[in-house]
Formats: structure tokens, sequence, C-alpha cells
């Protein structure tokens, strides 16, 4: 089968390059790459496309990604019929992305498409905010966001500027199935159906961000607190020091070797801001100029982090949930300082993002709800909410926040000048980060999270990784390093088990792989296979009381203790 399916691309109407590759894999003794690029078509999942790029059926090249936009078309076309349709189109740094997002235009236009095509990349967010901005119907972010060079494909959005929800995730998916040749693809492009998106629009964006500012003064008081800033090679290296440009902050350092976009990303292992190692260059910088943080976003600027500096002069990586809680808790006091909080305002946070920021809306009076993994669910929430509620802010642990409702997608450059103003803010006040930190600790307790992956590749991985939930959900264990659980919830199953009572209860909530154990203790820890990588992650959340300041390393050692034997039941 596998053999018969590459004979058949090599026998299409393909490039000699591509006919070429696939040869070269029908002549190796190894059978492995062959398999891996044709035993299954490349998956069009709820959020996009993403994989290895390379030829087959079961990689990103312009065959797949135009098969997978005459997917989208034909739902577009079906959703609004007799309408005009635009659709929103942009890209990142990523090697082949100018070919691939040119791909996805021209496809597009030759089905009667208008494409709304930005002159050069930019960040995930622009894309968004254009969406509703120019009434697009659609949008087309063509990145591989924070996995290896070797990776690509695309985030497909709705009319409402976020990515993909039911009903619409599923039906494009049955759409994209049917497109089973390259001889189903019309590749009659329109360029006449082009139009380009300027630089002009950059203000149009940054305005709306400056809109977000709450505490001008104290920026302006520290106006010429240095702060560090690395694109890691990515999209926002314009649109991040526009942003904090406008909010006043005059001395901001570029990382030099980082700020041109390049998709091998040359100067990192992985262009990923979680990973401490992707900001060695940025820290390194910050300690050269005394920068008081130091940020970093991810390839299509939608993800970012902040580093402050700690104890010794060595500087310190926050993880996506401290960054979240420290945003939430600043965002909710300023708006209480403005009497902004009317009781109609509401945040919205992931299941596997710390349940800090629930206890700090719950202070505050603010409905915070908890939704399935991927900024898609928490857009969703804001389109069902709008007009009802206002939206305050909301996130996610994996490094994305989201401030304001105008973007509907985590935004990097909005994030890092609200971060960079919450700095500001508190060292008015005397405060450093760490101190706010264990302000919010001493109020509603020490929450300490962590995550582990265990990455399966090819298609021995994906069976092991589903082997593995299998497992938890067949054997349900009673106790976890010696701790007694007290609650499995099974998102996919739709249940909570009551362990103590033996008890069984419905979950409201969207059926997703994964499945979350709630200790005795109050911890939890959350297993979820990737929907993007071949991976499977583990969530860990540790939390308790934090009685004085001077006890904060104290407790922070007894939660990492905590969080080492929990791994290592996890193996």
């Amino acid at each position: 089968m596998i053999v018969a399916k590459a004979e058949a691309w090599l026998n299409s109407d393909i490039d000699e390059k591509s006919k070429g590759d696939i040869r070269l894999l029908l002549e190796s003794p190894d059978p492995t790459e062959l398999i891996d690029s044709f035993y299954r078509d490349l998956e069009f999942g709820t959020g996009g496309l993403r994989g290895i790029m390379g030829v087959g059926s079961n990689r990103v090249n312009v065959y797949t990604i135009a098969m997978a936009t005459q997917g989208l078309a034909n739902y577009l076309l079906q959703s609004f019929p007799g309408e005009e349709i635009k659709v929103a189109i942009t890209h990142d740094n990523r090697i082949n992305n100018t070919l691939f997002a040119n791909t996805t235009a021209n496809v597009f236009t030759a089905n009667g498409i208008k494409v709304k095509y930005f002159r050069d990349l930019r960040p995930t967010p622009m894309l968004s905010f254009a969406i509703r901005h120019f009434g697009c119907k659609s949008g087309v972010m063509v990145t591989a966001s924070h996995n290896p060079k070797e990776y690509n494909g695309y985030k497909a959005y709705w009319d409402d500027g976020g990515q993909v929800v039911a009903p619409h995730d599923k039906n494009i998916i049955n759409e994209v199935q049917k497109i089973t040749s390259l001889d189903k693809v019309n590749w009659n492009k329109n360029d006449a159906l082009i139009e380009y998106i300027e630089e002009d629009f950059d203000w149009i964006y940054l305005n709306e961000v400056k809109k977000l500012s709450l505490s001008p003064n104290e920026i302006m008081v520290n106006r010429a607190m240095p702060i560090v800033f690395s694109p890691i090679h990515g999209a926002s290296g314009k649109m991040v020091p526009a942003a904090l440009k406008i909010y006043g902050f005059e001395n901001i350092h570029i990382v030099k070797e980082q700020a041109e976009p390049d998709g091998n990303f040359p100067t990192v292992i992985y262009p990923n801001p979680e990973e401490a190692e992707a900001l060695t260059m940025a820290i390194a910088l910050g300690k050269k100029v005394g920068a008081e943080l130091v940020l970093a976003s991810d390839p299509d600027g939608d993800r970012y982090a902040a580093c402050v500096p700690g104890e010794n002069g060595e500087y310190e990586l926050l993880n996506g949930n401290q960054t979240a809680t420290l945003l939430t808790y600043y965002l909710l006091n300023k708006w209480r300082e403005y009497g902004k909080l009317t009781g109609d305002q509401f945040m919205v946070n992931t299941i596997v993002t710390t349940e800090l920021i629930d206890a700090i809306c719950h202070d505050s009076g603010v409905t915070c709800y908890s939704v399935l993994t991927g900024f898609k669910n928490i857009a969703e929430v804001i389109r069902r909410l709008e007009g009802k509620k206002q939206f305050i802010g909301g996130g996610e642990e994996s490094y994305g926040y989201l401030v304001g409702d105008f973007v509907r997608d985590k935004d990097a450059v909005s994030a890092a000048a609200i971060f960079s103003e919450l700095v500001a803010y508190y060292k008015t006040k005397g405060q450093s980060v760490q101190d706010v930190l264990a302000e919010i600790y001493m109020q509603f307790g020490f929450y300490k999270e962590s995550l582990i992956s265990v990455t399966k590749k090819g298609k021995d991985g994906a069976e092991q990784i589903q082997h593995l939930m299998t497992g938890f959900r067949t054997n349900k264990p009673t106790t976890i390093n010696g701790i007694k659980v007290t609650k499995i919830v099974d998102v996919k199953e739709s249940k909570v088990f009551d362990v103590e009572n033996g008890t069984e209860t419905e979950l409201d909530m969207d059926k997703s792989n994964v499945i979350q154990f709630y200790l005795e203790d109050g911890s939890k820890i959350s297993a979820r296979p990737s929907g993007t990588e071949p991976k499977i992650k583990y969530y860990f959340s540790v939390n308790e009381a934090l009685p004085n300041a001077d006890a904060y390393r104290a407790v922070e050692a007894s939660l990492d203790e905590k969080i080492e034997g929990l791994k290592k039941f996890f193996g």
C-alpha cells in the first residue's frame, strides 16, 4: 500500500525534484523514511496543518498545503453562499514559508476567494486582528509555531479572528479529506483577487495595543528602564520593539544575532522561549546592559517569555504560569483601582494552567472560565460572551496570554508591552517581580507547576502514546508517589471519578484526550498527548501555604521535592 501510494505520487503531475526525492525513498534499503512519508495523509487537525517538511502525503509540501487549502476553500464556499469571501494570509520566518503562503493564496484565488495578503511576514496576533478589521471570513497563518526547523504548516482561523472551533473544525477536516488527489485542486490562480496589506496597518494594530496601557505615569517615571528583547529569528522583530516604544519605553536593546528572520534558527537548538537555552543570548545581553527585564518571543510571535534579575546577578526565567499569574493579578488590581470591576467582566484560562489564577479571579469577584487546552477555546468563550460580558485577559501555561479582545489568539506583542508596564509599575512601589510573586503566594497559596514532555517519534511512537493513555484509563491509580488519588477527571470520556466514594459523574466539557489526577494533598497531574507534536505531556501542579516572605525558598524547595517525586511516578 505504501509503495503503491508513493508510486502514485511519482506518476502524478508533480515537480521533478519531488519525483527524484520519491525515487530515493523507494530505492533506500531502510524503508523507515518511506513509511513515515506515505503511511497516511498528513492530518488536517482541529487547529490546522503541521508536520515535517518533505515529499509525501504525510509531509508538508506545496501539494499537501494546496490540498488542505482546497478543502478549506470548499467549506468557505459552502458556508457563505452568494457572499463575498475574503481571507487574510501571512506567514512567519520558516523555510519555504513564502512559497507555502503563495500556494495558499493562489488556491484561494483560483476558487474565486479574495485574499488580503500581508506584504511581509508578521506575527500571528496581527493576522487574527486583520481578519476582523477587514471583515474576512477566514485566515491562514503559515507557521509551525515553536516546533524545530524541520516543521511547517498553517493555522486556520474563522471570521471572529480565532482559530477554527466546532462545528467548523470537524467540517473543514471532512472537506479536506475529500481532496484525495492533486487533480481535485484548482490551480488556476487569479492574481487580481489579491490585495496586499501594507506597513500602515502596523500602526492600526499598535494603536489598539496602546489602548491597553493602564499605568502610563509609571512608565514615564521608568522610561529609561533597560529592556532586552529577542524575536529568536522570528516574525515579531519589528512589532515588539514598536509596541514597547509606543508605550513610552526608551531603553530597548535587541539581540542583534537573533534579530533577522531566519528559518534555520542558527543560534538556538529549538526556537521555543519555553526552553531556557533559547534565551541564552538575550540573558547575556541583559547582564551586559543591566536589563530589568529580558523578553523573547517564538517564531510566529504569539508566545513570549520573560526573565527578571534574581539573586546573585543571575536572571530567572519565569514560567508561563507565573507570567500569567502576574498579569492577572496586575490587571485585576488596576481595574479595581479604576473602579472598572462591575461584575460583568471575565477571564479565561485552560485546564492545565495554574489554579492560582482562579483563586485571584474569585477574590476579585471576576468569573474565570476554564477551557480545554488551546487558545482557540479561549477565543470561543470571548466570542460566546461578546456583547454580554467584558473580557479582561486570559492565558495558558505554555507562555501564551491575551489582554483585551481585539485579537482572538495569544499575543506576544501586547503581552510583552503589558508585562513591561507591570515591571515599571511595581518598580515605582519599590517591589521586584519576585516581591510581587511572594505577595500573591502569601495571599492565595504558593503554587508551583512543572511540565515534562516525552517524545515518541513516527508511527510506533504514536502507538506507544495511545497505549499509555489507554493504560491510565483501564488501570486507574489509587495512589501516586504514596499520595492518595481522590478524583480522576477523564475529559475524553466526559467522566469524573470520585475515587474515595467510588462514584462517577458527568463532566460538562467538550471531549479531549486528557486525563487528570487530583491528589489528597492538593496536587494535580494532567496527562495530555500533544495535538501538534509526537509527544505526551505531563503537567504537575502542587501548592502549600506561604506564611511569610522569608519562608519563600524553604517552601519552594519543598514544592520542588514534591514535584520530583510525582515525576518519577510517570517515568
